[in-house]
């Protein structure tokens, strides 16, 4: 009878040395090709850095320093990308472009969803940045919120407030709702209210406001000052100054500042007072003395 030749059953560690053997073969194998793809990499990386310092080169040149930055790294990002496509190819042979491609499809649909808000936020801010509602240095008001804009980036744009804080607001709600953009002009409109008596001469006040006004330095004389009435109210006429200034917050403020002096100062130079809140006090006396004599109950003080 013939004997049968059993192999010799292996041990745990021959199996875990045959299998680093196998895979350190193959590491060997792939080694000219991790070297292409690093060096591909490397010079993709070049490129990619290249050509971010040219767009941001060629739109810093025409004013459009955000604009810039952001396509910049837009375009840095996408030639990384095909940078690592290609590697992936180099490194596997049997991967196709074509199918790193059509999982890339897939995968951006659910990636569009987990990162709704943040590529609202990008779109909004290219839009943003090509349409240049405002740009830097602008001062805006945005809900709550009113500054100096310092940066616009690729999610939020960057406000300065006017008390030195720093407000990040999402583009998305910038694009989609109401910004006032006050320095969107060279000059903009400023006024303030005052009132004067029923016995005070209102067309003289008027006159002498409008030049008290106009001598101000800082005042546009065109289009110039006016003051007109603007309504009857308990113990006085209200009238409105207004005037143009420099759109700039800044000189605004000190400017509104300076005519409300003047005004003053007007007002007491022609003999005319500013009038103030009255009140009338009655007190009845409920002593029972002269309970019946209202002209004893009543005093009359302001």
């Amino acid at each position: 009878m013939q004997s049968v030749r059993v192999p010799p059953i292996k041990q745990p560690g021959d199996l875990i040395l045959a299998k680093l053997h196998v895979w350190a073969n193959e590491f060997f194998l792939q080694v000219p090709n991790i070297a292409a793809a690093a060096v591909f990499l490397l010079l993709a990386w070049g490129l990619a850095r290249t050509a971010a310092w040219g767009v941001r080169k060629l739109l810093s040149r025409r004013e459009r320093i955000d604009l810039g930055e952001l396509l910049a790294s837009i375009a840095f990002g996408l030639i990384m990308l095909l940078a690592l496509m290609v590697a992936a190819a180099i490194l596997f042979p049997s991967v196709k472009p074509a199918d790193i491609l059509a999982t890339l499809g897939i995968g951006s649909v659910a990636i569009g969803f987990a990162f709704k808000d943040i590529l609202q936020n990008l779109f909004a801010g290219l839009l943003l940045l090509t349409r240049r509602p405002f740009r830097r240095g602008d001062e805006i008001a945005v809900k709550d919120y009113e500054g100096t804009v310092e940066h616009i980036e690729s999610r939020a744009t960057l406000i300065r407030t006017y008390d030195g804080r720093r407000v990040i607001i999402p583009n998305a709600d910038i694009y989609t709702g109401v910004v006032v953009v006050n320095t969107a002009f060279a000059t903009r409109r400023d006024e303030a209210d005052f009132g004067i008596g029923y016995n005070d001469d209102l067309a003289g006040a008027m006159t002498f406001v409008t030049d008290t006004i106009r001598r101000i330095d800082g005042v546009e004389t065109e289009p110039g000052p006016e003051v007109i009435a603007v309504e009857f109210r308990d113990g006085d006429v209200r009238l409105r100054a207004r005037w143009w200034t420099r759109s700039a917050r800044s000189e605004a403020a000190h400017i509104r500042s300076r005519v409300v002096e003047a005004i003053l100062q007007a007002f007491r130079a022609h003999g005319v007072d500013l009038p103030f809140p009255t009140q009338i006090v009655l007190l009845h006396d409920r002593s029972g003395q002269n309970e019946d004599d209202r002209s004893e109950q009543r005093l009359r003080s302001s």
